[in-house]
């Protein structure tokens, strides 16, 4: 860099040469990368305040569930298959075990299982009333 040198009629003045900053390649990287997750941040932080709150209903404005009792010698398999024919059972058993929150596919005689929604008027199923569930 060259420092150059102006003569006025007062004084001589000393005038150094603008300094431009040069980013390297890594430079830009960095800072590019730094901008992506601060708008990142941003806008989870918007998403995160502007999504709706997930609210319970109760047992009077929401939907019950129907359930199904096992009988002895019944499974989940059975109980799938007498609940939809035309359903694939592997399906029906998975939902009703992530429903009734099993650890597993077996069942008790007389265990009240909960059954999706979309099976509510079928006839092998008896509400939680009709169970004395709701205490």
């Amino acid at each position: 860099m060259s420092v150059q040198a102006i003569q006025t009629n007062e004084a001589l003045a000393v005038v150094a040469p603008e300094a431009r900053l040069r980013l390297t390649k890594r430079g830009r990287a960095v800072f590019g990368t730094l901008s992506t997750v601060l708008v990142a941040g941003l806008l989870a932080a918007v998403a995160a305040f502007a999504a709706p709150q997930a609210l319970a209903s109760d047992s009077q404005g929401g939907q019950e569930f129907q359930y199904v009792v096992a009988q002895q010698g019944s499974s989940l398999w059975s109980l799938a298959t007498e609940l939809d024919p035309q359903a694939d059972p592997r399906d029906l058993v998975a939902e009703i075990v992530q429903l009734n929150q099993l650890e597993g596919s077996g069942v008790d005689a007389g265990q009240p299982l909960a059954v999706p929604l979309r099976y509510s008027n079928n006839p092998m199923t008896a509400s939680a009333d009709e169970l004395g569930l709701n205490s």
